[in-house]
């Protein structure tokens, strides 16, 4: 059964071409007009991805990025498309909880290796049905789901992604190129900030629920490894 992707652009000559593209890759795409249009789809019906604009009429991109990390479909890839483009731009996106972020005017070709990337992220750690455990957390692979101190974690594809990586493997030290490599499936360029963003929004949900421990440490100079556990 093909992927179902979800795409919010209010210009319709952008949210065709989206279609098509999707279309021609073997995707079935569903559209929206506006948040508020997506948002009572998403009431309905749970897609595999969603394509997002910012620039949205009535709710906002940003809003609807809020709202969706906040209900049932908080692991959902979600990725950004913006003519918007500067560092900033894209910090604050991927700390609000965006998976990626796609510039316009875009290339099809990159739009579905992104696609691709993001949906294989999504699926690549459901296999394990084992629990996962350190200090106060714990972490299912088969529900994605993560506990700590009896709280549920309200986290991203790519947070997870991280966070069961790092307990698989408690020893182990992963340099920021590896894990981009490792959770993003791509090549790194040393001046990519996206690691550090996800590593600390992770941090800071797992803080919020047990202030008294720490779960991922820094390696100053290598990248970053999972604390001691109790």
């Amino acid at each position: 059964m093909p992927y179902n992707i979800l795409i919010i652009e209010d210009e319709p000559d952008i949210n065709l071409l989206l279609t098509r593209i999707l279309t021609a890759a073997g995707y079935t795409a569903a559209q929206a007009y506006s948040g508020t249009e997506a948002r009572l789809l998403l009431e309905k019906e749970t897609p595999d991805l969603i394509l997002l604009d910012l620039m949205l009429p009535g709710l906002s991109g940003e809003e609807l990025l809020l709202e969706i990390r906040e209900t049932m479909h908080n692991d959902i890839p979600v990725l950004i498309l913006s003519a918007k483009g500067s560092l900033q731009d894209k910090v604050t996106l991927l700390t609000a909880g965006a998976d990626d972020y796609i510039t316009k005017p875009f290339e099809p070709e990159e739009v579905i290796a992104r696609i691709q990337a993001a949906l294989r992220r999504s699926c690549s750690f459901k296999r394990s049905p084992s629990l996962l455990s350190c200090k106060h957390l714990t972490l299912c692979p088969d529900t994605r789901k993560v506990l700590v101190n009896g709280t549920e974690l309200s986290l991203t594809v790519r947070e997870f992604d991280l966070l069961h990586l790092f307990l698989q493997t408690p020893d182990k030290v992963y340099s920021r190129e590896r894990l981009y490599e490792l959770i993003w499936k791509g090549g790194y360029y040393g001046e990519n900030n996206t690691v550090n963003v996800h590593v600390s929004n992770l941090r800071k949900k797992i803080k919020a629920a047990d202030p008294e421990e720490e779960y991922i440490q820094t390696v100053y100079g290598i990248g970053f490894k999972l604390c001691e556990t109790l």
